[in-house]
Formats: structure tokens, C-alpha cells, sequence
């Protein structure tokens, strides 16, 4: 048989390393906490009923139409794109309105960073230009495009704060560069870009090329935060935002671009005819109505008071050292370190509580130990009062076994199970 995949393949494709997700490590199972892939634990914004069913009533009801889905969904969004309009024009950052025409909606935010790859970047000659640590998808969807990756890390001794005069200089000594991404609240720094930041990029007197800045994380910051509707000054600037995190839809998977009417005719003009479903863009719909942004708000207001009792209670752990980055969205990025007081960030033992909470006490968190000037560190997601209250717990106690040399009888299992795998045995 002729056929060679190794042969026949794309290179770049036959080397791509995937983007690794939250569930690739650990499952749910029904009774783990989740708190490694910067969900919503106070669930959807949406009027609910307590069992999850869609609440009755003029006000709060929700329609999917289920007898439609025969049909192609509409491929503009026109509805649905003002509503997002409607969200964003707050009049801070510009007197100016936006319009439907400045808007691009997509499966998800990663949509948007593909689409914007594939508009302005030309496979195997361009480039783009990320400030890690950042969001790992800016670099898979390169990769996958065939577009080199140049850094820019964030200044670790300044909060993780981006470096526009770097970045700047980089982009002048490199035509090739076409984009330029920057994540604000960072992940999984937590911390805002700062807008002088992206205006001395945007300002930049020789490079042609995007601003892409992505506020996936944009509502749990302090009100007037967002740069979206910005961009009705500035023709290269992209904000990308989704419904994942604030608004708890993770589920539906959507998400949008704010941009120049002239970019944004490019990405919907090569994105697929309907790629943005029925249910998807009603369920968008509602959650964009008054009364279920009220939910939002509130679920978000859970979230604050959360993540205000972390920063208070996690220090009084021993073994807990600083929080690093900002606080500026539904996570935390924390050190794990190698003794009980006046220790140093160590990735032994943040691997370790990562490891055993997971798998022995059931709490999942996100280890970013070996991510630029992430030593030591767990990124943990901000949860419910009670998830909190056990993640809390379960943290003093772990960290108290692995200082004193201790093993559980589960540890035990987990360890006994993994040296048997690594000798090739399977249980």
C-alpha cells in the first residue's frame, strides 16, 4: 500500500504539539471540585428553576427552538451581534457607537485567533508575536497555520506586566510580524494589559499590522475594563471576548471579535456559511436579555467574594507563598513552596499537590509550574463557597503530608499504580 502519512502529511501538522485542556488530565466524575479550566461554578446566566429546567413566565422564559433545527441557522447574526453592540457600548474609552458591522462571532474565541491567522498571516513566511506565559492556543493555531512564533515574555519583576517597548522594537526590526497578541486579565497571570500599553503598540509609527487583545476574562474586572468598543478608533485593533467564563456558557461555545468593519468583512467573508447554531446563537440571545444579565451579575458577584476570601485565606496556610500576576479575573495564580515558612517556589512540590489533590482528595487545580516565571505555581480557579471552603481544607491538609513525609493509604494506591504502569504493568 503507497500510502505514507509521515509522507503525505503536512510537516508543520505532523509536529504540532495539540493544545492540551483541563479535562485532558483529569475527568469529572460527578464529585470532583473543578477548578483548573477557569469555569463558571455558579453555572449558566440564565433564570433557571432549581432543578436546571428553563424557568416559566413571560420574563425569564427561555425558547429553543427545537422544530427549526432543520433548518440552517442564519449566517449573519444580525440579532445577536446587536445585542453584543448594545453590551459593549459604554461610551468610556469613546464617544463613538459601534455597529453590527464591527463584529465577527465564532465558534468560541478560538475561532476568532484562527480566522485572524489565516486573514493575515501567509503560511511558512509571516509571523506573529505572543508575550508568554499567555493562552497556549495563540501558538497551536500558529503552528497549524504554518506561522512562526516570536516572544515577547511578560516583565515577571513588574507583575507580568507587557513590554511595549520590546514588543515594539521587535515589530520594527520585523515587517514579517502580523500580529500582535496580548491577553488581558492574562492567563494565567490574572492581570489587566494596561491601556497605555496597547495605545504605545497601536501607535507604533512603521509596522503594519493587529492588536489582538483577548478579554475572555474582561467581566471580572472593575467595570469600564473592556477595550472593545475602542476599536472604533483604531482600524488595527481587535478585542476578542467570549461567553465562557462570566456569563457561564462555556457548553455553547461562542464567541466574538470587536473590530473595524474592514477587518471584521474579512473574517466573516472566509469563515463557514453557518457556524454559529441554532440553539448556540438563541441561547446567546437570552443570556444577553436584562433579566438573565442580572443572574450574570450575580453569579459574578458569588465569584468576587470567592476569590476576595482566597486571597485572604490561602496565605494562612503554611507552605502557600505570593500570589503572582493580578487579580483581575475568576483565578488565581499561586506559589507552592519547598518548606512550611520562609520557603522558595519549588515545582516539586506544587507537582505534588496538584497531583494529590486530584487524584486523592478529588480537588482539580491547573499546575503552571513550567511556564515563564510560573515557578512553583498552581493556577487555581475561583469556585463556589463550598468548593472554596474544600479546596481550602484539602490544600492544609496535603501540603501538611508532603512536608512531614507523609503518604496516605490513597497516595499509596496512586503511586503503586503509576510504578506499575511505568514497568509496563497494567492493573
Amino acid at each position: 500500500m503507497p500510502f505514507d502519512i509521515n509522507k503525505c502529511a503536512r510537516p508543520n501538522i505532523l509536529k504540532l504539539e495539540p493544545y492540551r485542556c483541563a479535562r485532558d488530565d483529569y475527568k469529572d466524575d460527578g464529585t470532583n471540585v473543578l477548578l483548573d479550566a477557569n469555569e463558571n461554578a455558579y453555572g449558566p446566566g440564565l433564570a433557571l428553576s432549581k432543578d436546571g429546567k428553563l424557568a416559566n413566565g413571560d420574563t425569564s422564559s427561555i425558547e429553543v427552538d427545537l422544530l427549526g433545527l432543520n433548518r440552517y441557522p442564519d449566517p449573519h447574526q444580525h440579532e445577536l451581534k446587536q445585542l453584543l453592540i448594545d453590551l459593549r457600548n459604554t461610551h468610556v474609552h469613546t464617544k463613538k457607537d459601534l455597529t453590527p458591522d464591527n463584529l465577527f462571532v465564532g465558534v468560541g474565541s478560538d475561532e476568532a485567533i484562527d480566522a485572524l491567522l489565516r486573514a493575515f498571516c501567509r503560511p511558512g513566511q509571516d509571523k506573529i508575536l505572543t508575550c508568554p506565559p499567555t493562552y497556549g492556543m495563540y501558538s497551536v493555531s500558529a503552528q497549524v497555520n504554518d506561522v512562526e512564533v516570536v516572544k515577547v515574555p511578560l516583565d515577571v519583576d513588574d507583575a507580568f506586566r507587557a513590554q511595549p517597548e520590546k514588543i515594539n522594537e521587535k515589530l520594527a526590526e520585523d515587517p514579517t510580524i502580523k500580529m500582535v497578541y496580548l491577553c488581558s486579565p492574562g492567563n494565567p497571570t490574572a492581570n489587566l494589559v494596561r491601556k497605555e500599553d496597547v495605545r504605545q503598540i497601536l501607535e507604533h509609527p512603521i509596522w503594519n499590522g493587529v492588536v489582538v487583545l483577548d478579554e475572555a476574562y474582561i467581566d471580572f474586572s472593575p467595570e469600564g475594563s473592556s477595550l472593545a468598543e475602542w476599536v472604533a478608533e483604531w482600524p488595527n485593533l481587535v478585542v476578542m471576548q467570549t461567553l465562557s467564563k462570566a456569563f457561564g456558557l462555556a457548553g455553547i461555545r461562542l464567541g466574538a471579535a470587536f473590530t473595524s468593519p474592514e477587518i471584521a468583512k474579512l473574517l466573516n467573508s472566509l469563515k463557514a456559511p453557518y457556524n454559529v447554531s441554532n440553539p448556540t446563537s438563541q441561547l446567546a440571545m437570552q443570556a444577553l436579555q436584562p433579566q438573565n444579565l442580572k443572574v450574570m451579575h450575580s453569579n459574578r458577584s458569588q465569584i468576587l467574594q470567592q476569590r476576595e476570601r482566597l486571597l485572604s485565606k490561602l496565605p494562612e496556610i503554611s507552605g502557600v507563598g505570593r500570589f503572582l500576576g493580578g487579580q483581575d479575573s475568576n483565578f488565581l495564580l499561586v506559589e507552592m513552596l519547598d518548606k512550611p515558612s520562609g520557603g522558595k517556589a519549588n515545582n516539586e512540590v506544587a507537582l505534588q499537590v496538584y497531583e494529590r489533590l486530584a487524584e486523592t482528595r478529588g480537588v482539580v487545580v491547573r499546575f503552571r509550574g513550567k511556564e515563564v516565571g510560573c515557578l512553583g505555581c498552581l493556577r487555581v480557579t475561583v469556585g463556589t463557597e463550598h468548593e472554596v471552603t474544600r479546596f481550602l481544607d484539602e490544600l492544609k491538609s496535603v501540603l501538611g503530608d508532603i512536608y512531614d513525609g507523609r503518604v496516605s493509604n490513597d497516595s499509596k494506591k496512586v503511586e503503586d499504580k503509576k510504578e506499575k504502569e511505568a514497568n509496563g504493568v497494567v492493573a
